[in-house]
């Protein structure tokens, strides 16, 4: 198969032939986010596998950072990146990027990517969230939602986090191998009152998920 210098080592067949369609994806970090969003005014926090990370403790791979915001405010992010990065939103595959002249997030579209310029490599994955009032909107059941100060905590470097039953109830949609090592890694370390939760929002998404034998032993 013809080289691809510019591509990370090591990427299985499936990943490869999303960066050849989409183009190469640059592995960034919390400290990173935190940085890029350093005199950004407005909410944000840090969703998917490094939320589990930093509250387990437990190293793994990752594929990117999901950085989340209000959907409000994404013309606000854009106006603090402008010149230094552009934004693309993505919905299902189809990117549009968004520019002084067209800077609305289309309806449809559910990921925002980030990247210098054309021929830079995709550095952060930003998943704009809804809100009702000002409180945080669950999108696995829009009807549920929470103060964001109830479903995040503060890492002692400042950055916020999801929390961690929060992020596994988003991952048993899929339950993919990468979810299912992020579950054995959290579930020793929830309270009950978390495990509970846990439980009842699975039950409630997917009533014959087979994590719930494991979360209710």
């Amino acid at each position: 198969m013809e080289e691809l210098p510019w591509y990370p080592e090591g990427l299985d067949a499936e990943e490869l032939a999303f960066q050849r369609l989409y183009g190469p994806w640059k592995v960034s970090t919390p400290a990173e986010a935190q940085a890029l969003l350093t005199g950004y005014d407005g909410d944000w926090w840090i969703a998917g596998g490094w939320s589990i990370e930093a509250f387990t403790g437990v190293r793994r791979e990752h594929e990117d950072v999901d950085v989340s915001l209000w959907r409000r405010d994404i013309e606000k992010l854009r106006l603090h990146l402008r010149g230094r990065y552009d934004l693309w939103s993505n919905a299902g595959g189809r990117l549009k990027p968004l520019t002084d002249q067209r800077p609305e997030q289309p309806e449809d579209a559910d990921q925002i990517w980030l990247r210098r310029h054309a021929l830079a490599p995709w550095e952060f994955d930003l998943q704009p969230n809804p809100d009702r009032d000002g409180r945080w909107v669950f999108r696995r059941d829009p009807t549920i939602d929470y103060d964001l100060d109830d479903i995040t905590w503060r890492a002692p470097d400042g950055v916020r986090y999801l929390n961690p039953e929060l992020a596994i109830a988003y991952k048993a949609a899929l339950s993919r191998p990468k979810d299912e090592v992020d579950l054995a890694a959290t579930l020793p370390l929830l309270t009950a009152d978390r495990r509970t939760w846990l439980g009842d929002m699975i039950d409630h998404l997917h009533p014959d998920h087979p994590w719930l034998a494991r979360i209710r032993p």
